[in-house]
């Protein structure tokens, strides 16, 4: 009786498992979203994250990206990404410590920046930050 539920276990873990295998020669369905940031230091990377109105700020995003930057250029992409309306942000991680840090009083000690490169008093709006994504592949540079 063992062998018998040991041999149906195995099964099914193979069966959920073939299902869960993703073919890489399907086409990604989405078009294609890539930033260009400049950078004033070659020092650690830019991470960014690519949300909607509901996540903006306040949860993970869709999708994160992270790069290197060389020669003070950074370049990310984010593919895949359905029409609808979107927000990005970035910021420079100098410490490699993979999150933005902050001084005492709540202030940024990393450099950051939004989609459509406005820049404010207080953390970015969702109102200064979205963009539409339609079918075309988007290019960008976002400021820090």
């Amino acid at each position: 009786m063992k062998a018998i539920i040991t041999t149906v276990l195995v099964l099914l873990a193979a069966y959920a498992n073939a299902q869960m295998e993703v073919s890489y020669t399907e086409e990604v369905e989405g078009t294609t979203i890539t930033i260009t940031v400049p950078v004033n230091s070659d020092k650690g990377e830019i991470i960014a994250g690519l949300y909607n109105e509901t996540s903006f700020l306040k949860s993970a995003p869709l999708q994160g990206a992270s790069s290197g930057i060389k020669d003070g250029i950074a370049t990310l992409t984010f593919t895949g990404v359905t029409p609808g309306v979107y927000g990005i942000t970035i910021f420079h991680d100098t410490n490699n410590n993979k999150r933005m840090d902050f001084e005492p009083s709540g202030m940024p000690k990393e450099n950051y920046g939004v989609s459509n490169n406005v820049m404010s008093f207080g953390p970015p709006q969702w109102a200064d930050a979205k963009f539409e994504v339609a079918s075309d592949a988007i290019e960008m540079e976002i400021r820090m």
